[in-house]
């Protein structure tokens, strides 16, 4: 395998104090990394590079980990553009929400979903991400939650069974029969597929006795539990994802002095999505209550076409830190390595020996730039697994 060296690096973010400063994000200055085949085999400082098989020159620009974003929607067809219109302009809408989606979705075929993907994950891909995970919940049938998830497993690893997005349609006189056909028959077909189970434990949605049976039944099939919990209002979504050590509690806007407890002494990371509070105006998440009491946080896009359209991590990071209380230095850690905490990951989120080569070469001196600049294109190139795709 050849060996690459990016040398001339301002500022590297490895997210391993080890390597750097001490800090969380691990930085050094002047500083150089060397990729062999899809993995980092060195970081240090520029002059004490090994001879590689090649070079960039960064010139003086900072590389950060590849962004990891852990919560998306890309399965879907259509838009809600009429629905974002009235919400901005001050007017009840009544469209549906998410079963307008599911309609589209379930019309659409097969190549025109997949297309759909490829394009977000493109567009994600020039704004510096390079892992991210993906759900289904916009089929709410057997066939097209297998379908969804089946699509989804061609572009990532990191795929999640969501039948229980909210009660299909075809269920509205039977709640209880779509959680029988979620837990029954719709895992079946899904879980081949799928690495994790999700459910929107929410009023209008799931309660927290159906989140825990659709969790413990995903369980039983081998996929690995997480959580819609606590975005529109107070519940039991964050104590039950952290009895159940589920990986992530995402969204985490209402919690409670307990639920901060819970979050602070497990292991699930609480996954921060500000694109969702952006685009309906309601309350931002208090990321510093939940960073001050010790529990891991994560920033992710929620990329979905009803209430967060945006594929952008660096927008999220500076809404982060604008809106929820975030340092530039946490935001960037909480958009790297706390996603890939939130996946359960040590290959990715970090730039160290080991680790996958996902990196980030931005057009600016820092990665504070991210959070200055909000906004502005600031990524000039990517490695994804070592290649160079932009």
């Amino acid at each position: 395998m050849t060996t690459t060296a990016i040398t001339n690096i301002a500022s590297l973010v490895t997210n391993d104090p080890s390597l750097g400063d001490d800090s969380p994000l691990g930085l050094i200055t002047d500083a150089a990394v060397v990729i062999e085949g899809d993995r980092v085999v060195w970081t240090g400082e520029s002059s004490k590079a090994p001879a590689t098989d090649s070079a960039v020159d960064a010139s003086g620009r900072a590389v950060i980990p590849g962004f990891v974003d852990s919560h998306s929607h890309l399965i879907f067809a259509g838009d809600r553009t009429q629905e974002f219109n009235a919400r901005m302009s001050g007017r009840p809408y009544t469209a549906g929400g998410i079963r307008t989606t599911v309609a589209a979705t379930r019309a659409a075929t097969d190549d025109e979903l997949s297309a759909n993907v490829v394009r977000y994950l493109t567009e994600a891909l020039r704004q510096g991400t390079t892992t991210f995970e993906t759900k289904s919940g916009y089929g709410l049938t057997v066939e097209d939650e297998a379908r969804a998830l089946r699509i989804a497993a061609r572009h990532t690893d990191e795929v999640t069974y969501l039948g229980a997005h909210v009660v299909s349609p075809d269920y509205a006189d039977d709640p209880a029969g779509y959680v029988d056909l979620v837990t029954g028959p719709m895992l079946d077909a899904c879980a081949p597929y799928a690495r994790w189970v999700d459910v929107f434990c929410e009023k209008g949605a799931f309660d927290g006795d159906q989140a825990r049976a659709i969790l413990t039944a995903g369980m039983a099939k081998g996929l690995h539990p997480r959580v819609h919990a606590n975005q529109l209002n107070y519940g039991p979504g964050v104590q039950l994802a952290v009895e159940l050590d589920a990986a992530s509690a995402d969204h985490c806007t209402h919690l409670t002095d307990a639920d901060v407890d819970a979050l602070a002494q497990g292991n699930t990371v609480a996954t921060l999505l500000p694109g969702a509070e952006f685009s309906t105006r309601a309350d931002w998440p208090d990321a510093r209550r939940i960073l001050d009491a010790g529990a891991t946080v994560a920033l992710s896009t929620d990329c979905n076409p009803g209430s967060s359209f945006t594929s952008s991590m660096p927008f999220c990071i500076a809404l982060a830190v604008r809106d929820m209380g975030m340092t530039p230095d946490e935001a960037l850690w909480s958009a790297t390595a706390g996603g890939a905490a939130a996946l359960r990951r040590t290959d990715i989120g970090r730039i160290a020996p080991g680790a996958r080569a996902d990196l980030v070469l931005l057009d600016a001196p820092s990665h504070v730039h991210l959070a200055y600049r909000p906004g502005v294109p600031l990524v000039q190139a990517v490695w994804q697994r070592g290649e160079r795709t932009l």
